[in-house]
């Protein structure tokens, strides 16, 4: 830990004989609730105002009524507003943001978590084939030691969980019934969830998910779709190798 110039790490400042809490209590607790968050160092810089729509075309998505932009710009917005009812009830209708690779889906949804994080919620991250391949490992005599009881239980209890990469992999019966048990848990108890996932097509996210799960899905979550004409991260790349170049 980082010694307080100010308190000297008691959390408290003297001041004319009066005890005040230093600044550095809320600091402290909020790099407690990003550690529990599981957002990695780079996860944490994905926020609202880091957000481009300078990557969204305004021509028309393919079988879709908006454009890239709008549907960007709508989703984007429906996040500020979860944001905002979550802050304001401890509770907001969850979402379920559908997208192709590169198309801004985890930046999205990083940046209601820090958000969330920063106005003092508790937030999980999840990438959700990780996730999966904690629990495998669980069962490993030569393990981490933690259980799946334990991985379970925090998922299905943290007041807002977020699942990345919903439909990443090709799921087997056991990976569809854990998914199933973490979500119904989450839709009866209230809680919300939010979902990002690079399969753009009900049908097929029906299959790779079973319909159990995606039915409790759309219950408790509203549908919004991210699309791009070339992938963000490479664009990204070209830019940055540009710049390499002329500097």
């Amino acid at each position: 830990m980082v010694d307080c110039p100010f308190c000297n790490n008691s959390g408290l400042i003297l001041e004319n004989d009066l005890a005040r809490p230093c600044e550095c209590i809320q600091q402290r607790k909020l790099v407690k609730r990003l550690t529990l968050s599981h957002l990695t160092p780079m996860l944490q810089t994905l926020t609202f105002n880091r957000f481009s729509f300078n990557y969204y075309s305004s021509q028309a998505t393919p079988n879709r009524k908006y454009s890239y932009l709008e549907a960007a710009k709508r989703a984007h917005r429906a996040a500020l507003e979860f944001c905002e009812r979550y802050g304001k009830d401890g509770y907001a209708e969850g979402m379920l943001i559908q997208g192709g690779v590169g198309s801004g889906k985890t930046f999205l949804a990083c940046s209601v978590a820090n958000r969330l994080l920063e106005d003092g919620h508790q937030v999980l991250f999840l990438i959700v084939p990780d996730f999966l391949d904690q629990i495998r490992s669980s069962y490993d005599v030569n393990g981490s030691g933690t259980s799946e009881s334990d991985l379970m239980e925090s998922a299905r209890d943290v007041p807002l969980l977020i699942l990345d990469d919903l439909g990443a992999h090709q799921y087997t019966d056991w990976s569809r019934q854990k998914i199933y048990s973490l979500i119904n848990y989450r839709v009866n108890h209230q809680l919300p969830v939010i979902v990002t996932t690079n399969i753009t097509d009900l049908t097929a996210l029906y299959d790779h998910l079973g319909e159990r799960t995606v039915s409790r899905l759309m219950q408790v979550c509203q549908l919004w779709h991210l699309g791009v004409e070339m992938d963000i991260r490479l664009i990204k790349r070209k830019e940055s190798e540009r710049t390499r170049r002329t500097s």
